[in-house]
C-alpha cells in the first residue's frame, strides 16, 4: 500500500504543466497573430474564408477574419476573444490589437526559457503599460469636432487600410453625416450604443457604389397592406402603435352555444363592432399613416382605408423607435389612448419606392432627425458586406473622436516614440523588471516593421532610420507611409490615429500578454464521444440525454 500511487485527476485528461503550458502558449498566440499579419496597413492582403454554411468572406479586418477561424487551443481562443472584445470597445485597430498581443508573448519567451518567474516578467510588463499610456497622453493632440476637415483627417486614416479606400471620401463621409444626425439626440456618453441603436445600414444590391447616402430620415424594408392606400404623402400625420388591429380571442377556450339561424350572423357583428370601434379611436385624430409593429386584420384595413390612411404592419420594434425618433410621434400601447401630443408631425414626405425586387417606405425630409438610415448600394453581396464592416469600423471611430477629440500621428509613429522613450526610461527600472520593460519596448516596434514588410520594403534600414529619427528631438511624426515603405511625418501625409483606439490597443495587447503568461497548468478533458469512438469493438455506454430525447 505504501507505494501505490494516489491518483486524483482522471487518467484520460490531458494535462501541460509549468514551462512546457507556457511555451505552448506562446506559440498558440504566435500562431493567431501570424494569420492576421498581412492584413496590417493601406497594401494589406485579403483573406479568403468559407463560413460553414459554404459561403465566402473575403476581407482584411482582423476580426472578421478571426471571427470564422475555428481553434483547439485555449491560449489561441483567448486570442481570437481580444479582437471581439477590442472591435466591440472602440470599432478599430483589431488586426494591431492581435500582432500586438502574439509579439508581447513571444519577447517573454527568453526570459520563462532562463527560468526568470513569470511574476517578474508581468510587474515588468505592468509598469511598462503605465509609463506607455501617460507618453501617449503627453503626446496627443486636441482636435475641434466642430471643424469637419479635423474630424476628417482620422477618418481617412482609418478608412485608408481598407477596401472602401478606393472610393475615396464615400464611406468617411457617409459615417460622418451619420454620427452627427445621431449626436443631435445630446448623450454623447452613450454614442457607441446610440450609433448601433439609431444608425441602420440597409443594404440593396445592385446600382453603383456612388448611390449610397444617409437619409435625413428613414428607409423600412415595408409596402403599405393594400393596394389603393396612398403610397406617397406630404407632411403626413404619423401614429406608431404596438398593438395588433385585430378582433381580440378570447384567453382561454370559448365555446359559442348557437339556438337559432341569426346567431352566427350576430356574432360576427360584435367582432366588427369591435374592430370599427378600434378603428374610430385611431380616425379620429385624422392621421395620415398608421404603422403598428403587430398585425392589422382586413377588416381593420378596410374601415382605415375608408378614412383615406396609410397603414404598414408587422415593422420591428428597432425600425419603430427610429420612425419615433425622425416623425416626433410616440409608440402608444393601445388605440384609445392616443392624444394629440403623440402624433408625429416632423416628417416632410412619405413615399413608398420599388428598388431592385422589393418596395421601401421612406420617411424622409425630416426637421433635425435624431436617427438615420444609412444606404449602401453595389454590385455584388461580396462588396455590400465588405463596405458595411468598413462603414462599421468608420463610425466607431468617429464615435471616439467626438468622445475623446485627441489624435496621434499613425504609420508606426506613436509605437516608435513610446519605444525610445521606455528604452530610456527603462534604465531607472531597478531589479528583474527592467528586463521585460525593456522587451516591451522592442515589441512595440512590430507595427512600424509590419507596415513596412507589407509594401515590400527593407524593413531592417527602415527601422533603423526610424530608430535614429526618434531617438533625436522633434522626430515623433516620422512614421512608415503605408503606401510606398518610406519613411514619411505624419502630419504631411495626414495619417492620425484617435488616442482612445491608440489606448485600448495598448492595454488589451500588454494586459492579455500578462493573463497568459501567468497560467501555468492547462487541463483538458477528453470528451465522452473521442472515448468512445477510441474504443474498439466494447460495449457503449448509454449516454445520458435531457428533455425529449429521454422521453422518446
Amino acid at each position: 500500500m505504501q507505494g501505490a500511487p494516489v491518483i486524483v485527476v482522471n487518467a484520460n485528461t490531458k494535462r501541460e504543466q509549468g514551462r512546457k503550458a507556457q511555451l505552448g502558449n506562446i506559440q498558440a498566440a504566435k500562431a493567431v497573430s501570424d494569420i492576421v499579419l498581412t492584413t496590417l496597413g493601406p497594401r494589406s492582403m485579403l483573406k479568403m474564408l468559407l463560413d460553414p454554411m459554404g459561403g465566402i468572406v473575403m476581407t482584411n479586418d482582423g476580426n472578421a477574419i478571426l471571427r470564422e477561424i475555428d481553434v483547439q487551443h485555449p491560449a489561441a481562443k483567448s486570442m481570437i476573444e481580444l479582437a471581439r472584445a477590442q472591435d466591440e470597445e472602440v470599432g478599430d485597430g483589431t488586426t494591431s490589437v492581435i500582432i500586438l498581443a502574439g509579439e508581447m508573448m513571444v519577447a517573454a519567451r527568453p526570459f520563462i526559457e532562463k527560468n526568470i518567474h513569470p511574476t517578474e516578467i508581468v510587474n515588468g510588463y505592468f509598469k511598462a503599460l503605465e509609463d506607455s499610456l501617460s507618453i501617449l497622453d503627453e503626446i496627443a493632440q486636441q482636435i475641434d469636432t466642430e471643424k469637419k476637415e479635423e474630424v476628417m483627417k482620422a477618418l481617412q486614416s482609418c478608412i485608408g487600410t481598407k477596401f472602401a479606400f478606393r472610393w475615396g471620401t464615400l464611406i468617411s463621409d457617409l459615417s460622418l453625416q451619420a454620427t452627427r444626425i445621431v449626436l443631435r439626440g445630446g448623450n454623447v456618453n452613450k454614442l457607441n450604443l446610440e450609433i448601433k441603436r439609431y444608425a441602420k445600414v440597409e443594404k440593396i444590391p445592385g446600382g453603383t457604389l456612388e448611390e449610397s447616402c444617409v437619409l435625413e430620415g428613414v428607409m423600412i424594408n415595408k409596402d403599405v397592406t393594400h393596394p389603393r392606400m396612398r403610397r406617397e404623402i406630404k407632411n403626413p400625420r404619423i401614429i406608431l402603435l404596438d398593438c395588433t388591429l385585430e378582433y381580440k380571442k378570447g384567453e382561454s377556450m370559448t365555446n359559442m352555444e348557437m339556438t337559432k339561424e341569426s346567431d352566427m350572423t350576430d356574432a360576427l357583428q360584435q367582432e366588427i363592432n369591435e374592430v370599427a370601434l378600434m378603428c374610430n379611436d385611431i380616425l379620429k385624430h385624422k392621421p395620415d399613416i398608421v404603422i403598428t409593429e403587430k398585425g392589422v386584420s382586413d377588416l381593420a384595413q378596410h374601415f382605415l382605408l375608408k378614412g383615406n390612411v396609410s397603414v404598414i404592419r408587422r415593422v420591428r420594434k428597432t425600425d419603430n423607435t427610429r420612425i419615433a425618433r425622425v416623425s416626433g410621434a410616440t409608440i402608444v400601447n393601445r388605440p384609445e389612448e392616443i392624444q394629440e401630443t403623440d402624433i408625429g408631425t416632423l416628417c416632410g414626405t412619405f413615399e413608398v419606392k420599388k428598388i431592385g425586387d422589393d418596395y421601401f417606405a421612406f420617411f424622409i425630409d425630416c426637421q433635425n432627425p435624431t436617427a438615420c438610415s444609412i444606404i449602401l448600394r453595389g454590385a455584388s453581396k461580396d462588396v455590400l458586406n465588405e463596405m458595411e464592416r468598413n462603414l462599421h469600423d468608420c463610425l466607431a471611430v468617429a464615435k471616439n473622436i467626438y468622445q475623446d477629440p485627441k489624435l496621434l500621428p499613425g504609420g508606426g509613429a506613436v509605437e516608435m516614440e513610446v519605444s525610445a522613450r521606455l528604452l530610456e526610461k527603462a534604465n531607472k527600472v531597478e531589479g528583474l523588471g527592467q528586463l521585460p520593460y525593456k522587451a516591451v519596448a522592442y515589441a512595440l516596434e512590430i507595427i512600424p516593421r509590419t507596415l513596412s514588410a507589407n509594401c515590400g520594403a527593407d524593413t531592417v534600414r527602415v527601422l533603423t532610420e526610424l530608430r535614429a529619427k526618434h531617438s533625436e528631438t522633434g522626430g515623433l511624426y516620422f512614421g512608415v507611409d503605408g503606401n510606398t515603405g518610406k519613411i514619411a511625418k505624419m502630419n504631411d501625409i495626414n495619417v492620425w490615429e484617435p488616442l482612445s483606439v491608440k489606448k485600448q490597443v495598448f492595454k488589451t495587447a500588454i494586459e492579455s500578454a500578462c493573463m497568459l503568461l501567468r497560467i501555468d497548468d492547462v487541463v483538458s478533458g477528453i470528451k465522452k464521444k473521442q472515448q468512445q469512438s477510441g474504443r474498439q469493438g466494447g460495449e457503449e455506454e448509454p449516454q445520458e440525454t435531457f428533455g425529449d430525447q429521454r422521453d422518446g
